[in-house]
């Protein structure tokens, strides 16, 4: 259907949502608003469904949403031929309407759903798909973009995000669809009655505590040590739970981020509610100057995400990376569990293949195997349900990814910012017992292997013609390979998308065995390197750089060189 049709199709037919109406309308004769709004519709891939709130098929709205749910519902009766659906949703616009339309297609379907009654974490949605047996699962959050971003992650019945197969196959069956004529629908309140629609009971959520407080490290290290946080939920869901927790192992001085602690999906103090960057976390670094904490806890909207500050040698707040933060959970990890006699026989860490090689270093060190997957927490959850299936999941200690996002145990198949959130308080007062602050244990850690410094870089391409000239980007990097990326030759090429892995000192080429992925990976002398990888979810290219020096300030050195020299061969000024 040509644009112009589809655009006069919604004025006729999206009337139960005013907003929407009052949008197209405002937009009337302006063809390039209403051509960004239908040029394309929204793609159902292995992250769900993301994209800004509003009118038309390439904007997130209930009829988006509706069409998306029919499709699941398709797959999950023709799959299984009956079952059912978990639900949540965070603090974002719309978030609770969106979850609320998704139940009533289900129970449309005759497929019971179970919606809870108030927003909660992400990880928490994986734990009711795995608490109520569910086939599958829908999280409504966008995660840590902008205000006006919405989205609708759709998980299995492993409790994990879907996977590529089966994402595709929803992806096919809401193609199918109409999205005004071919959709069930059910009224809320009779879906209730019928028992189709059920609310998740609160006592619920005091088992998900249970499994977090199995995860501890050093049970009971927190109480009397005087240890001092300063928490924002970044005005999403992980308030209630993250204080629980901590409250549960005994931190008792927890100040609050009075700005971004109730629910907002406006983010008014944050408009990029990014823990991975420094202007999120500014009402929280603005409150450890007074309150003088040990440690600055921040979570993104939906809680599955975790970023700290601490206290630094001078008295300031050093900003921690995920890497950082992830490499020192590892090595917390493993130390204690060796020390304590109970680490595993074969233990597994997972990381993803953009996360720091530093971890190889402390892998090595314990005897531990380490496990690289593509960039999405669904692979490691992968890897914890290959590992179930030969009942061998006591062996997994520990997944992370760059992008501050952490699990410990395998109750849920996704990263957990509540239990990331207690084990670095644990950490954090173990530490601080013997005199060792995290800013120490972590310059310790670069004195005994090495200065690795992770950074990412990221380029937008907004519109229509972006994902076009991402696509061109890549085309061209593949069509001349560097040899060196500044003054650092490239020792080995891993294509993802190829599935080739080249050796260019030995000339050896080998199968690369994860899932296809559009990356680049350009491994570099001295254990130096440059990944590229096209964002998912975003119109974003993603530059991410190692660089290995002898201290912090020759790998800065060299990172400048590599993003320079990076950003030259992909055409990026």
């Amino acid at each position: 259907m040509e644009i112009m049709s589809l655009y006069n199709s919604w004025l006729e037919n999206a009337t139960e949502d005013k907003d929407l109406i009052t949008e197209l309308e405002s937009i009337k004769g302006d063809e390039n608003e209403i051509y960004e709004r239908f040029y394309t519709a929204l793609k159902f891939g292995t992250a769900g469904l993301r994209g800004v709130i509003g009118a038309g098929t390439n904007r997130m709205n209930i009829y988006v949403v509706r069409q998306a749910t029919q499709g699941l519902a398709n797959y999950v009766l023709s799959k299984y031929g009956k079952g059912s659906v978990a639900i949540s949703h965070d603090s974002r616009i719309k978030a609770d309407l969106f979850m609320n339309e998704a139940a009533r297609v289900l129970a449309a379907n005759g497929i019971k759903t179970y919606i809870t009654t108030e927003l909660q974490p992400t990880p928490v949605l994986s734990y009711l798909v795995r608490y109520f047996k569910c086939r599958a699962g829908i999280m409504v959050t966008a995660s840590h973009n902008p205000a006006k971003y919405n989205g609708y992650k759709a998980y299995g019945e492993d409790g994990c995000q879907m996977t590529d197969n089966a994402a595709a196959a929803v992806y096919d069956e809401i193609q199918k669809l109409d999205m005004f004529n071919d959709v069930k629908t059910m009224d809320f309140d009779e879906a209730i009655e019928k028992g189709l629609i059920e609310y998740v009971d609160d006592s619920v959520y005091e088992t998900y505590l249970d499994e977090v407080m199995k995860q501890q490290v050093n049970p009971g290290i927190c109480k009397g040590s005087g240890l001092k946080v300063v928490y924002t939920p970044l005005n999403g869901a992980g308030n209630k739970l993250v204080r629980k927790i901590l409250n549960r192992i005994g931190v008792e001085k927890v100040t609050v981020v009075p700005e971004q602690e109730m629910p907002d999906g406006n983010f008014t103090t944050c408009p990029y509610p990014n823990p991975e960057i420094r202007e999120a976390l500014a009402k929280g670094l603005e409150l450890c100057e007074k309150v003088k904490p040990d440690l600055l806890l921040a979570t993104d909207p939906d809680s599955d995400r975790v970023g700290i500050a601490v206290k630094d040698f001078d008295g300031s707040y050093r900003l921690i990376s995920g890497n950082e933060d992830g490499v020192m959970l590892t090595n917390y990890i493993l130390s204690c569990k060796k020390e304590q006699g109970v680490l595993p026989e074969n233990p597994v860490v997972v990381k993803t293949i953009v996360t720091t090689k530093l971890i190889n270093k402390l892998c090595e060190k314990y005897g531990c195997e380490l496990k690289n997957v593509l960039t999405g927490f669904k692979y490691i959850g992968e890897v914890i349900l290959n590992l179930e299936k030969k009942g061998e999941e006591n062996r997994y200690l520990f997944g992370f990814e760059e992008s501050y996002g952490y699990l410990a145990g395998t109750y849920v198949r996704d990263k957990d910012a509540v239990v990331a959130s207690m084990l670095i308080c644990e950490m954090t007062a173990y530490y601080r017992k013997q005199g060792i602050s995290l800013a120490q244990m972590i310059d310790d850690l670069y004195k005994e292997y090495g200065y690795y410094l992770n950074q990412t870089f990221a380029f937008e391409f907004e519109g229509a013609a972006g994902m076009q000239k991402m696509s061109d980007i890549m085309s061209g990097v593949r069509a001349d390979l560097p040899k060196a990326v500044d003054e650092y030759k490239v020792v080995k090429v891993s294509d993802y998308k190829l599935k080739k892995e080249t050796d260019l000192i030995t000339g050896e080429t080998t199968d690369i065995t994860l899932p296809t992925s559009n990356v680049i990976a350009l491994n570099l002398e001295g254990d130096n390197g440059v990944i590229i990888r096209p964002s998912g979810t975003e119109p974003k290219i993603k530059l991410y750089i190692t660089a290995v020096g002898k201290d912090k300030d020759d790998a800065l050195a060299i990172c400048s060189k590599l993003v320079s020299s990076a950003k030259s061969i992909l055409g990026i000024e």
